[in-house]
């Protein structure tokens, strides 16, 4: 078995102290007024050698792990997935490694999290949570845990918050429907006491009221299997056969509408019309193409990890909390554009 290199094996060989060695790999070298030449031997020596130095000894030397915690509803989830890989991309440029993890909406399991990324020390949080573990957070806040809110805030935690303005993106959806002449609207939502869940109806409702028009909203539980929300759905259109466009407040919510609606014969656009909130892939794909309100993804991830990194980098220099909320985009496709009467 090869002899694994060590800091003092690498000081010895170039005849330099140990502490020389550990400055240069700490990105310290001119700070100390050690050589170029001198500390462009050691880089290239450890190298050649291929030392990787023991990053449980370097966490507890310099207190950092440069491990980040990022905390999501569902990995699987296409949109979580999609921002998880996006922050772990920016991260890894600037030498953070993403250690994430999904709640299931299931607040126990939340707090399970938050307590196992305090035992692993990570240096900062990336969370998009359940409601309950207020004061858990709380407490990270006091402490002056670097610590980033996405995607939904919690009640009474002031923090940094980087979201996206669900109110705006429905209020749009709904008035794009209206426009095309659809009068018996629906929401179907998901955790009407989740702040971003909320928004969405805030704006659903905002739009229909300026047009005179009814609310007709259907909360599905989660989590639930799949099925079991496809069949609600379908229990749903049955019971409103006038319906004639629905905007489904989630892209899971909107990849089962679809399913639903498959399984009633229910054509679109012809006899209802589809919108959804968050892009998927399906969505593109489907015929015909759905109408989405699609978040910002790129400027959304690099918020949310530069909030994040700004206090992480720059510990103690920011003179008040980030409070971030991006505007998404109507992305108008056919499957909510009334056909044209022959």
């Amino acid at each position: 078995m090869k002899k694994k290199i060590l800091i003092h094996d690498i000081a010895k060989h170039l005849g330099v102290s140990i502490a020389t060695v550990s400055l240069v790999l700490n990105g310290k070298a001119r700070e100390k007024r050690i050589s170029d030449t001198l500390a462009e031997k050691v880089l290239k020596y450890v190298d050649e050698v291929g030392y990787k130095p023991n990053q449980l000894a370097k966490s507890l030397r310099t207190g950092k792990t440069h491990v980040i915690g990022l905390v999501v509803e569902d990995i699987a989830n296409p949109f979580f997935a999609t921002i998880a890989a996006l922050i772990e991309r920016k991260a890894l440029a600037r030498g953070y490694r993403i250690l994430y993890c999904s709640t299931n909406n299931d607040t126990t399991k939340a707090l399970d999290l938050l307590a196992m990324f305090e035992e692993q020390h990570v240096d900062g949080y990336i969370l998009a949570l359940p409601n309950g573990v207020e004061a858990e957070v709380s407490a990270l806040v006091r402490r002056s845990k670097p610590l980033v809110l996405f995607d939904r805030v919690l009640p009474g935690v002031l923090t940094n918050t980087v979201v996206v303005d669900g109110v705006a993106g429905t209020y749009v959806a709904t008035q794009h429907l209206l426009a095309q002449g659809f009068t018996t609207i629906a929401l179907i939502i998901t955790q009407l006491e989740q702040t971003q869940m909320a928004a969405r109806q805030q704006g659903y409702a905002q739009a229909l009221r300026e047009h005179n028009q009814p609310e007709l909203v259907q909360e599905i539980a989660f989590p639930q299997e799949p099925e079991q929300i496809v069949l609600a759905m379908q229990r749903f259109f049955e019971a409103h056969p006038t319906c004639d466009a629905v905007l489904f407040a989630t892209n899971y919510l909107g990849v089962s509408g679809l399913e639903a609606l498959g399984r009633l014969g229910r054509r679109i656009p012809e006899q209802i019309a589809v919108v959804s909130f968050d892009d998927n892939d399906l969505f593109r794909l489907y015929s015909p193409p759905v109408t989405v309100v699609a978040q910002p993804m790129e400027t959304l991830a690099e918020s949310i990890i530069g909030a994040l990194l700004n206090e992480l980098e720059r510990p103690g220099t920011t003179d008040a909390l980030v409070q971030i909320q991006l505007t998404p985009q109507l992305v108008v496709r056919q499957s909510s554009i009334r056909p044209v009467a022959l």
